[in-house]
């Protein structure tokens, strides 16, 4: 296996650009070789990643993204469930189908969000660009390396097939400091039409979803109809941010995912799942089981984004509705079946410790809470529910 190190092609740690540097150790790579990135500080604008090959960062590398967007050029590939131009991410794929690629190793990938947030919002010719978005890539690994700030969600994987996320840090509120990143929208992972997914391991301590899991949004989703399916996270432990959601953008499905042994610490939430009307679109066969959550944050309250420790709302995003009132079924209309929390226990001093709001006219159906203890400000919210079950369910409020 041939190694490149990106030394060897004129990268230098001492703050100068190397972006043309980088990537030409990354387009000599031969097939399964390495780019490796050595201990020290290496500047650079948006890289380009191919098939077959591994990019290691040793202990003590470290990518930082130039804080010029003039380094990261504007591109077509999709954001918030629609095709946008968006500016391009620190480490890319060009949206060709690729096969067999890895990120590894013990360095840090540093998106320098804050800078670019407000450089990409002021210039505000594309959507702003994300840490690492991998495309149509088929055999992914992502292992061992630290993600920080994005300019908005940190890892988007779209269209991507047998996908291994292990043992990664990401953080999107902070910086290496304690400091709050000024930044928002700054998602963990985003799983964006992925299929067969396994997240173990993992610390995230997030500005927004610690983990969202996508399909695409209302018409544009819905035909280009590619689910997000059989994931499996679990063992991973989230400090801050919003849990594991599904949507709200789902209008091509989501199916078979489960979340297991995971620990969440002063996140709002644990699990969400927003499917409201005008996605269309299915949520089926979900599970969170053996989780443990607190929240003694209260720099979050319920609202028309998140409305509980535990929550599945019909309404997202509504201040005002009327959860008694049906509208025409039709396209746009989601479906939500099979969603099953089982041995978990939670703490909020935020608001609700468990809301469930489907459609009227489209219940939400088979839900099914089992062995739950929990406390919140308030306590549980229920309704339009078909076939639900509430074994050993312990709800207790402050109110």
């Amino acid at each position: 296996m041939s190694i490149y190190n990106i030394t060897d092609y004129g990268a230098v740690p001492d703050g100068s650009l190397c972006t043309k540097a980088i990537q030409r150790a990354i387009d000599l790579c031969d097939s399964g070789g390495t780019v490796l990135i050595p201990e020290g500080t290496f500047v650079t604008g948006a890289l380009f990643l191919k098939s077959n090959m591994t990019l290691h960062l040793q202990k003590g590398a470290r990518l930082m993204a130039s804080g010029d967007i003039a380094d990261f050029p504007l591109m077509g590939y999709p954001f918030e469930g629609r095709d946008s131009i968006c500016y391009a991410s620190l480490i890319n794929t060009d949206g060709a189908p690729h096969k067999n690629i890895t990120i590894e190793g013990e360095g840090v990938i540093n998106a320098n969000g804050t800078a670019l947030y407000s450089a990409e919002l002021s210039e505000n010719k594309g959507k702003r660009g994300r840490a690492i978005c991998i495309r149509n890539t088929e055999n992914l690994t992502l292992r061992g390396i630290t993600v920080r700030q994005s300019p908005a969600w940190c890892l988007h994987l779209i269209y991507c097939i047998n996908v291994t996320i292990e043992g990664i840090q990401i953080h999107t509120k902070y910086d290496e400091n304690g400091n709050r990143c000024k930044l928002h929208n700054g998602d963990g992972i985003d799983l964006d039409s992925c299929q067969g997914v396994h997240v173990s391991n993992c610390l995230i301590s997030s500005q927004d979803d610690c983990i969202a899991i996508k399909s695409g949004r209302n018409e544009e989703g819905r035909r280009v109809g590619i689910p997000s399916c059989d994931i499996l996270i679990e063992h991973c432990k989230f400090t801050s941010g919003f849990g594991i959601a599904i949507g709200s953008e789902m209008s091509g499905g989501v199916e078979n995912v489960a979340v297991k042994n995971c620990v969440f610490e002063n996140t709002y939430s644990i699990a969400s799942i927003k499917a409201v009307r005008g996605r269309g679109g299915y949520v089926r066969n979900i599970s969170y089981e053996n989780c443990t959550h607190f929240n003694h944050s209260t720099e979050h309250r319920d609202c028309e984004w998140f409305r509980g420790a535990i929550y599945m709302d019909g309404f997202y995003g509504q201040v005002e509705f009327d959860s008694d009132k049906t509208a025409p079924i039709d396209e746009g209309t989601p479906e939500v079946d099979g969603i099953t929390l089982k041995n978990i226990t939670l703490e909020t001093t935020a608001g609700n410790a468990i809301y469930i709001c489907g459609l009227p006219e489209k219940h939400y159906k088979n839900v099914r809470l089992e062995n739950i203890r929990a406390h919140g400000k308030r306590g549980m919210i229920k309704a339009n529910l078909d076939g639900a079950e509430f074994i050993n369910v312990d709800v207790t409020s402050d109110e």
